[in-house]
């Protein structure tokens, strides 16, 4: 980061660090949560399938509110819109402690993507904003590495630490807080996300004008964050204890992480659509390796930190991407845009997957990954333009 503020021609605002910092620590905290609530789920008796829709719903909220977002930064502005979001992730991470009631649990998920849906809007609008376009992909990968550097490292936490599911709730609950507290500062309040001539775009024009990059933050959406739980939950479903099972989203951010500052590196300097594709092309293999996981579980490891690589870096560019074709447009609605598709993709992968794990098995479950993957290639060779 020292190398990146050094440079001429990257000019950032004072609290674009902080904001940076202080979502990694929510995403590092949810890191942790999200598996272990997964694994409370399964010893408790519940279904893959209702493991998937738990997990599902924090982006169902995220996908309906991202419209109302830009009306919310109009109104209270983006660094006040930023801290409510923490803030009401933070309750929803310490309802957890206090029952362990399915139906309250839902009521918490929602209400973890209202934050959310705030939050990480207010962050991407303001990278896309206020980095110069020299810069974009690198600082862009970078950001994207802090946040694979601890989605990889909260589900190890559980094992390096001897955490029980309670601790490591509570644990959730604290990243969180001090998430909250670094972005108390005033630096906050004066960010800006938008030129002040701006023209509007609602989401589903962002969309028709960048369709393929909605559909890339779609299937990043699944792969990233849409298989994490439900692939942690087939863990302990087949035996493995909380310290493993765990480490099967621990591989997800690993993959994120290594692959993150690579790939803004590239898309500085490669086409967007051949890394599209290359990416398409790995996740095509890794559906088809994973039907074999059965016979190999060591290949679940495998297929976990691919995904997450290949799922994050498909985000990664989508926004990089946004920065550069959104410039003379409206960032914020592009990168809303590209968040209603990454959530969405978020929220079908674990109820689809859940469902496919409990009636066809792992065999369908590779399959239909494999198919997804297939249309990302297709759709990049279909919908092409001179950006491209």
């Amino acid at each position: 980061m020292a190398e990146l503020n050094r440079a001429p021609s990257l000019k950032l605002p004072p609290g674009l660090w902080r904001v940076m910092l202080g979502t990694t620590l929510v995403v590092l905290s949810y890191s942790l949560l999200n598996p272990v609530l997964a694994v409370r789920l399964q010893t408790s008796g519940a279904s893959a399938t209702a493991i998937g829709l738990i997990a599902m719903l924090p982006f169902i909220s995220i996908v309906l509110l991202v419209p109302a977002v830009p009306r919310l930064f109009d109104r209270i502005g983006v660094g006040q819109a930023y801290r409510l979001g923490l803030t009401l992730e933070l309750v929803a991470c310490l309802g957890y402690l206090t029952t362990d009631d399915y139906r309250v649990w839902c009521v918490l998920g929602l209400m973890a993507g209202v934050g959310a849906a705030a939050a990480w809007n207010a962050t991407e609008a303001l990278i896309a904003h206020n980095v110069p376009p020299s810069h974009r992909g690198r600082l862009t990968g970078l950001y994207q590495t802090s946040l694979g550097g601890a989605m990889a490292l909260g589900p190890l936490l559980p094992a390096a630490l001897s955490l029980t599911p309670l601790t490591a709730t509570a644990l959730s609950a604290l990243g969180l807080a001090v998430g909250v507290a670094l972005t108390a500062s005033s630096d906050i309040q004066h960010l800006r996300a938008t030129h002040d001539d701006h023209v509007p775009m609602s989401l589903w024009s962002a969309w028709r004008f960048r369709p393929a990059l909605g559909w890339a933050a779609v299937v990043g959406g699944v792969f990233e964050v849409g298989l994490g739980s439900i692939t942690t939950a087939y863990g302990s479903q087949i035996g493995l204890n909380l310290a493993k099972a765990t480490s099967i989203a621990g591989a997800f951010g690993l993959g994120s992480f290594l692959l993150q500052y690579p790939v803004g590196w590239l898309a500085d300097h490669w086409p967007a659509r051949r890394l599209f594709v290359m990416g398409g092309l790995l996740l095509l293999a890794s559906g088809v390796a994973f039907i074999e996981a059965s016979h190999a579980p060591w290949l679940i490891w495998f297929c976990a930190a691919t995904w997450g690589a290949v799922g994050g870096a498909l985000y990664t560019l989508s926004m990089i991407r946004v920065a550069h074709d959104f410039a003379d447009s409206s960032a914020l609605a592009g990168t809303s845009a590209m968040i209603a598709s990454y959530t969405l993709g978020g929220a079908l992968g674990p109820i689809i997957s859940g469902w496919m794990l409990d009636h066809t098995g792992i065999q369908g479950q590779g399959w239909w990954l494999a198919l997804l993957a297939t249309t990302l290639i297709v759709a990049h060779a279909r919908w092409t333009t001179s950006a491209d």
